[in-house]
Parts: structure tokens; C-alpha cells; sequence
């Protein structure tokens, strides 16, 4: 088998594939950037929490109307706001920190999301929703996926000073006209709908993934904002590609496949990265040891 035969053909000989491919790419398109201002916000778990915090609406959406995709989205997009608002109100009028609250409603939702699920569906049924169908994508799913993903996108071209100043002084944006509290809000819901419209790609564990695994491994290689930005887009389509191409040619389970690739990223990332990687940091002490 020659390299274009194990890279090309499948995309190629198979729609599942082809489809498979535009939705792994498009949910990295629209998450990973999102990744990057979460991790400069030290706000990295708040992905996960937020991943869990929409399964109890997918878990409804699920028991009212089965697997149709708007009422599961509906519910995702519900509970998701729900929890984000609570926990940031939570977090302003008691001395409970913001990350703190998130962990705090994510377990409660994660129960709750896993027993509505129980309650009615198979093991089969909580798979697919923890999981994902990444192979299977419909014409729906795949529309609503690269809608959010051009939507995001827009969006934070237009907000994108807003979102860079907020990650370096929040409250010098709170004092101006409310716009810090107007950004933050915009920043959560973009959050929210792209791991609402991931979960039918990727499953709702799976997703989080796609949107911070890039983004931590771009910080190890760039310097600016904007670079990392892209960098984690391109770092999350090659994951998706590497992931699907493994995934088809060893048997493998795809969503996994696809965020152990994201993963190994940024473990070359760690060592390797000009921007405090452990291997150039190793050299830099050797060479001012050595002075």
C-alpha cells in the first residue's frame, strides 16, 4: 500500500469518510479557537465542565423525541446557558470562586445527564450521546456543524479585541460601559453552542477535547494570540484527518482516535515547543550554565 493509498483512498472511496472529515473539521474550525482564549483565561476546565453541564438538556431532548437532533440540541443549548448563568451568579454573590461553581453544577449535571439517559435508553443509546456518531453524520448534523463553526468564527473576528482585552485586564472592561460583562457573556454562549453542536460529531466527553487539546499545544509554539489561534484550527484538522485515517485502517473507534491524535500534539508540543517546551528549556539552562 503506498502513503497515497493509506492517506487519500479512504476519503475518496467512502461518503461516510468524506463526511466524517468536513464535521471533524469543522468543529475544530469553530472550538479550538475558543480553546486558546480559555487557556489564557485559566479557565481550561471550564471547557470540560461546560461538556458535562449540556447532557442533561441532550439526556431530554433524547427521552422527549428520541435521537432527533433539534430537540437534543434545544435541550443541550438550555441547560448549557442554564449552568453557565448560575454558576457565574453564584460565583459574583458568594465568596465561591467562578471555577469552582462550574465543577460544582458540571457534577450535577453529569448525574443528571447520565440517569435520564439510563431511565429509558440503552447502553447503546448513552454511547452515542457520550461518544458521538462521528461517522455516521447526516445532512442535518453536518450543516449544523460548519453553520456554528462560520458563525463563531464571525463572531470573534468581531469581538476579537474585546475577548484579547479581557484576558488581560477584565476589570478595566467592566468599568467601561458594562462591555467586559457584554464579551464574557458572548464568549460563554459561543462556548456553549459549539460543544452543543459538537456532541452529535464527537459526543459531549469527546468534544471538550477538540476544543482545548489544540489550543494548549498551539501556546508551546507561538507567541501571539492571533497565531496560536490559527495554529490550534490547523493542529485540530490535522487531529481529526490523523485520528480518522488510524480510526479506518486499525479498527479503532474514531472520536477516541481523533483526541488521542489532538493529544499526542501537544505532548510533542510540551517537549518540543520553542515557547517553554521542556526540551528548550533544558537547553537554554545548559547554555547559561555553561557561560
Amino acid at each position: 500500500m503506498t502513503l497515497l493509498d493509506w492517506t487519500v483512498a479512504p476519503f475518496v472511496d467512502y461518503a461516510f469518510m468524506r463526511r466524517a472529515l468536513a464535521g471533524t473539521s469543522a468543529a475544530a474550525l469553530g472550538a479550538a479557537p475558543l480553546g486558546v482564549f480559555l487557556v489564557l483565561r485559566r479557565m481550561s476546565l471550564m471547557g470540560d465542565a461546560m461538556s458535562h453541564a449540556i447532557l442533561p438538556g441532550v439526556a431530554a431532548g433524547f427521552l422527549l423525541s428520541g435521537l432527533s437532533l433539534w430537540a437534543m440540541l434545544l435541550g443541550g443549548l438550555i441547560t448549557g446557558l442554564l449552568v453557565a448563568v448560575l454558576a457565574g451568579v453564584v460565583a459574583r454573590l458568594t465568596p465561591l470562586r467562578e471555577d469552582a461553581s462550574f465543577a460544582a453544577f458540571y457534577l450535577i449535571s453529569l448525574g443528571l445527564g447520565v440517569l435520564l439517559v439510563s431511565m429509558r435508553g440503552s447502553n447503546m443509546d448513552l454511547l452515542h450521546v457520550l461518544f458521538g456518531t462521528v461517522l455516521g453524520l447526516d445532512d442535518a448534523s453536518l450543516l449544523l456543524v460548519t453553520s456554528v463553526a462560520s458563525v463563531t468564527l464571525l463572531a470573534m473576528a468581531v469581538l476579537y479585541r474585546l475577548l484579547v482585552a479581557e484576558c488581560l485586564d477584565a476589570g478595566f472592561l467592566r468599568a467601561c460601559a458594562g462591555r467586559g460583562t457584554l464579551a464574557h457573556m458572548a464568549f460563554l454562549f459561543l462556548v456553549v453552542v459549539n460543544l452543543v453542536a459538537g456532541f452529535q460529531v464527537m459526543g459531549t466527553l469527546m468534544v471538550v477535547g477538540m476544543m482545548m487539546l489544540p489550543a494548549a499545544a498551539a501556546r508551546f509554539w507561538l507567541p501571539t494570540v492571533a497565531g496560536q489561534i490559527v495554529l490550534s484550527a490547523i493542529l485540530g484538522v490535522v487531529a481529526g484527518l490523523s485520528g480518522l485515517l488510524f480510526s479506518y485502517h486499525y479498527n479503532l473507534p474514531a472520536s477516541p482516535a481523533i483526541i488521542l491524535a489532538a493529544g499526542l500534539a501537544y505532548l510533542v508540543s510540551v517537549a518540543c515547543g520553542p515557547q517553554g517546551g521542556l526540551l528548550h528549556g533544558l537547553m537554554a539552562h545548559g547554555r547559561t550554565r555553561f557561560r
